[in-house]
């Protein structure tokens, strides 16, 4: 061991750097590896996706959407949550928690917006059916059940993945004219 460590304090900054440079590049290719899968999964499930969309809400207002999904089984809205932890939360709820291994948070409910968002959404498309899951990247854990409309990606691919794309496409085609209502009805931002 005394080889390894050396009294030269240049070969030691340089493996300081050394090892710094790893660390960085780890968390690098995690935080890349997790964007992939996620925009993956949403572009497995998405026959088309509008990212940063400005409807107007109702009440001669705006409601801005994340991400709107034109999927087989209609639109769906997808809140995403990046909480590392064990997550408490439910419907009935007003604060969620996270509790990680070195702090500790809360946030709203996330349900209630997303409400707003489907609401939104469906009063522009009437006739198709609209959705919405809050979801919950890698690292989010819930102990005491997954509250509703709350999903991870391993189960929102599972919930809205087709495995018959031939026949998922001609489900889609019936909702085009809506989602290009929904195109018409954003508002710049």
């Amino acid at each position: 061991m005394s080889d390894f460590m050396t009294d030269d304090p240049y070969q030691r900054f340089a493996l300081l750097v050394a090892l710094v440079l790893l660390l960085v590049i780890w968390i690098w290719y995690r935080r890349r590896t997790r964007g992939n899968r996620l925009r993956n999964v949403l572009n497995q499930i998405s026959f088309d996706r509008i990212d940063g969309l400005v409807i107007p809400n109702g009440d001669e207002g705006e409601i801005q959407i994340d991400h709107l999904l034109l999927t087989s089984r209609g639109l769906l809205i997808v809140d995403i949550k990046d909480a590392v932890g064990t997550v408490f939360g439910s419907d009935k709820m007003q604060e969620w928690t996270v509790i990680s291994e070195d702090r500790r948070y809360t946030f709203a409910n996330p349900q209630p917006a997303l409400y707003d968002r489907i609401a939104a959404v469906s009063q522009i498309v009437r006739q198709v059916p609209v959705a919405g899951r809050v979801l919950f990247l890698d690292g989010a854990e819930f102990t005491k059940g997954v509250p509703g409309l709350v999903a991870d990606i391993d189960g929102l691919y599972a919930e809205f993945g087709e495995s018959d794309k031939a026949a998922a496409k001609v489900k889609v085609e019936a909702f085009k004219p809506h989602w290009d209502l929904i195109r018409k009805e954003a508002l710049s931002v």
